[in-house]
Parts: structure tokens; sequence; C-alpha cells
């Protein structure tokens, strides 16, 4: 590989360093979470601005990314939860409370709005509401400035909720102005669709593990994604054991295991499905890929390890 290839390379697995936006994706239990975390983590050693976010509710069960950084929740406000990063919860009703401040004129209309057991019903209840509130409570986040004028931060990271719930909030704008095309919330889905449907500003980061039926959700959300118009910036592959046997040195020791319960022969066998799962996704194409290795540490170690390998050279 030439220089400007390897250098193409390492641009084309990481630019997600360079968006704005950074949707963390992927089924549940493909180590998600821990990843948004370890990319947080790499974008502030990499000098950026990091605000981390998960959707929730405040009073609801605990965050496993709060819990990454020593807390149950994540709070409303934005706090710091380690050095170069920021976080906060995004709940809808803290989206619907700021769009009401913005087409209300009077704050006691809000507040009174915002009180209203009827309308906590039917902004619980009514389809597409929920997201509306997430999606907006994202934007005023995202449009945030600092004194200069510049925007307070370089990069916003969202650890999304399961698949399903992902392509919700994706898919909200194209829905929702087919039904309102114009007025206030209409301008708010063109404004979102201005950064989320800009590839030179927001991409979506799909997690999944080398296995057949996570590789299964995986390219089905990518599609999921390309339906709602969401740029798919990479697929990261989650623990990715090291195959550091050569063809001829596999066949021999497949022959040579022939189902015998030899120690470790399970897991030498797992990775021929291991390759056969890249390779899936490979032949898929047009995404770039991160391997991340299976690692043995945990809790913040685990972190810093991950962390290490999503680095670009010369970090």
């Amino acid at each position: 590989m030439t220089e400007k290839h390897r250098l193409e390379a390492i641009h084309s697995r990481f630019n997600w360093l360079e968006k704005r936006i950074v949707l963390v994706t992927g089924k549940g239990g493909v180590g998600r979470t821990t990843m948004t975390a370890s990319m947080a983590r790499a974008a502030a050693q990499y000098g950026r601005k990091v605000l981390v976010c998960a959707i929730g509710e405040p009073e609801g069960d605990y965050s496993p990314l709060a819990r990454l950084y020593g807390r149950e929740n994540l709070p409303l406000e934005i706090t710091t939860l380690e050095l170069g990063v920021e976080g906060c919860l995004l709940w809808s009703r803290s989206g619907h409370r700021l769009f009401l401040e913005k087409v209300l004129p009077l704050p006691t209309m809000v507040r009174a709005g915002m009180r209203s057991k009827s309308l906590g019903r039917l902004l619980d209840a009514a389809p597409s509401f929920n997201e509306m509130g997430v999606f907006y409570n994202l934007l005023s986040l995202i449009a945030q400035k600092d004194s200069d004028g510049e925007p307070t931060y370089d990069l916003v990271l969202v650890d999304m909720p399961a698949t399903g719930h992902s392509l919700a909030l994706t898919g909200l704008p194209d829905i929702l102005l087919r039904l309102m095309p114009t007025g206030p919330i209409a301008d708010l889905l063109r404004e979102g669709q201005h950064y989320l449907n800009n590839p030179e500003i927001s991409v979506a980061c799909v997690v999944t593990l080398p296995e057949t039926l996570p590789v299964t959700e995986c390219l089905e959300l990518i599609d999921g994604l390309r339906v709602s118009r969401m740029p798919v910036g990479s697929i990261v592959v989650n623990k990715v054991v090291d195959d550091r046997f050569n063809e001829a040195e596999r066949q021999a020791l497949t022959k040579a295991i022939d189902g015998k319960p030899y120690f470790g022969s399970t897991r030498f066998l797992a990775m021929a499905q291991i390759e056969r799962s890249i390779q899936r996704l490979e032949q898929y194409g047009g995404v770039p890929m991160v391997k991340v290795p299976e690692f043995a540490q945990v809790g913040d170690s685990l972190i810093d390890a991950v962390t290490a390998s999503l680095q670009p050279e010369g970090t």
C-alpha cells in the first residue's frame, strides 16, 4: 500500500472525527454504548470539544452510558463527564418545552402548557410526538453557539436506542413534512434535515458483531438509514478475534480438530464464522469498516483500550 493509499484508508475509517454530529447505532448487545464513550474519548484526545448524549427519561431506569462515567443517569443539564467530554440526557419533554418557547409569545403560556396533564398524555401517546421532542432537543444542542458565535461543540455524539427507534428518529422529518409541509413544525424539521441529511456534517456509525444475526440486522439498518437519507459513515465491527493463522494452517488445524473437544477448538472454529461475517460486510460495499479487537478489560480500562484502537495513527 502506498503512503497516499494508507492515508486515504485512515481518513475513510476516521471520517467521523471531522463531523459535527455522529449517531452511534446498532442492535442491542453489540457494544454500542461502550463504543460511544470510546469515540467521545478518542475525539477529545484528538482535540475536539465533545458533547455525548443518550435518549431516555430523567427518572427512568439507569443509563448504561451514564454508568460508564460513574453515574446512574445522565443529567438534563449539560455537565462535564470527563476531561474534554460533556454530556446530557436527550428527553422528549425538554424538546417539547424548547419548541413551545420558540413559537409561543409568553413564558406563562409555555409553563401552563407543560403542566397540562392532557397535553402531557397527548405528547406521550400521539405518533411521532415523542421522537419530535427528542429531535428538537438534539437540534437545540447542535445549534448552541459560544461567545464568538462559533458552535459550542465540535462533535455531538448520540448513543442511539435500538434499531427501530433510530429509524423512527432519522425518518421523522420526511414523514411529518408530507403531513405538515408548512408552519413552525415544518421549519423545524427542515432545519433538522439541514444537519442530519448533510454528509459533510452528520454520519451514522453502525456498530455490529462479526456474527450472522448481528450482521444481518446491521445491513438492514444501513438500508433503513439510507431510505431516511441519513448518511452512513462507517461500520464498526466490535470484538474481532485476531486470526494469526494462514490458510494452510487453518485447514490443517480444522482437520486435526474434527469434532474433538480440544481446549480452544470452539474459539478457533469461530474464527471462520468471523471471517465469513466480515466478508458479508465487505461485499455490501460503499461503507468504510473499522475492526475493533476483542479486549479482556472491563469498565474504564475497556474504554481506554477501545479508544486506542479508534485513534488515527500519529495521534
